[in-house]
Parts: C-alpha cells; sequence; structure tokens
C-alpha cells in the first residue's frame, strides 16, 4: 500500500538491549499490566529524546489504562499525555480518516459484532510531544490494529470493514506521520 521498504519478519528487541536505538519506530502490543524498571524507564526516555518513535496498541479497559499510565509517566514525568481528536493530521497523513479506528479482536466481533471489546468503552488514541512538538508516541486505548493486521484472511466481513479501512490505513498514517514530521 505504499512504497516503504520495512523488514516483513520485524524484529524483537528488549528495552535494555543496545540495538534499540538502531531502530526509529518501536511497536509495544498489550501493555495493561507492565511495569517499567528505572533503568527500563531512563533507557527510553533516552530513546525517545533521540529521535525514536513508540505505537502502542492493544488494550481495552480503566484498568489496563491506569497501569499504563502510570508506567509511561515514569518515562515522561514532565510531559502530559494528550488525546488526539480525529481533526489531528496523523489521522489525513496518508489516508482520510473521518473516525478514530476501534479495531475489536474478530473473535469478539464475530461473538457481539461491537467494536469495543469486554464494554471497555470508546477509542482513544493519545500523544506524547517532546517539548518542540515533536510526537514520540501514539498510544491506542481501547482498540487493537494488529488484529486487523494478524486476522484478515479469516473472515471477509472483518477484512472489509476492519482491515482494510481502518487497520491498515491507520498503521500506514501512523508510520508515515512518525517518519516524517
Amino acid at each position: 500500500m505504499t512504497s516503504m521498504k520495512v523488514d516483513p519478519d520485524g524484529v524483537v528487541v528488549e528495552i535494555l538491549d543496545p540495538k534499540l536505538f538502531n531502530y526509529p519506530w518501536i511497536y509495544m502490543v498489550e501493555p495493561g499490566s507492565l511495569y517499567f524498571t528505572e533503568e527500563e524507564s531512563k533507557t527510553l526516555s533516552k530513546y525517545f529524546f533521540n529521535g525514536g518513535f513508540m505505537m502502542v496498541d492493544d488494550f481495552w479497559g480503566d484498568e489496563g489504562w491506569d497501569n499504563f499510565r502510570y508506567e509511561i509517566e515514569r518515562v515522561f514525568p514532565d510531559l502530559p499525555l494528550v488525546e488526539l481528536e480525529v481533526d489531528h493530521p496523523i489521522f489525513h497523513s496518508v489516508f482520510d480518516l473521518d473516525e478514530k479506528p476501534q479495531m475489536p479482536s474478530i473473535h469478539s466481533f464475530l461473538y457481539s459484532g461491537e467494536t469495543s471489546e469486554r464494554g471497555a468503552g470508546p477509542v482513544h488514541y493519545w500523544a506524547i510531544f517532546d517539548p518542540k512538538g515533536r510526537m514520540m508516541a501514539i498510544i491506542g486505548h481501547n482498540t487493537d490494529l494488529g488484529d486487523g493486521w494478524e486476522r484478515e484472511g479469516e473472515d471477509p466481513t472483518y477484512f472489509h470493514r476492519f482491515s482494510e479501512k481502518m487497520a491498515y490505513p491507520m498503521a500506514i498514517n501512523i508510520i508515515y506521520y512518525a517518519m516524517t514530521h
């Protein structure tokens, strides 16, 4: 869908691995119960302030949000989390999205027909900006864009409604925005 050259296999890298700094874009999944050590918090802060970007995805509900927020605020104690509205350029950088994508798991959608899992509520996209206004992280809460990439071939309705119209466009917007701003 783009001309970006990416590794189709991806790379798993630990926060304290010095190779982390070789990757300008990282993706964190299911962070609702994460815990950063003091060294990990300092390393992530250094990574971000040296130009790194992180996309966070796939966690639902207040408990997961409260824990994640506590931990990410340890990395950025002086920077606020800013909720992004649909008029933010990240929702329009390549694909023009008229709503914030809320992507349920395929199983949740096929069972309930809902876009919110476990009654978690509406989707939120949060960002953290450095003092010069560069976005360092985007956090998708009450959504799972990754399921749209993983499950695209399992059900045509799910693919056309979520993968094609939400998961791919939003991910491309995020990556493009992060690499060009």
